[in-house]
């Protein structure tokens, strides 16, 4: 291979860079990535997530006071319970042993 051909494929490696940057420029400004706003009054929310296996997740969902219980798969979502009321749980702090220590 001779300098020009090394110097042509320089040249057209650049320019391609170059265009990619550019689409990558247009589509952020022209809508490409939607970014969501820092909104402290969401009315959505996961409050607990469990996965069952490597393929199936339950998502316990609340949407203003009430909660909604979804398993998640691969191919289907499927509404276990809904409308559950959201209560403040004490949850309690146990140690090693099993016994009580604190309620939180």
């Amino acid at each position: 291979m001779d300098l020009q051909t090394i110097i042509q494929f320089l040249l057209a490696l650049l320019l391609v860079l170059v265009m990619m940057g550019g689409l990558a420029l247009i589509l952020r400004f022209v809508g490409g990535v939607r970014h969501m706003p820092l909104n402290k009054d969401k009315r959505l929310k996961i409050v607990e997530s469990l996965t069952i296996d490597h393929k199936r997740r339950i998502v316990l969902l609340r949407r203003d006071n009430q909660e909604h219980l979804i398993a998640l798969g691969p191919n289907s979502e499927t509404v276990i319970e809904t409308n559950i009321l959201a209560q403040d749980i004490k949850i309690q702090d146990t140690d090693v042993k099993g016994d009580i220590k604190s309620e939180v």
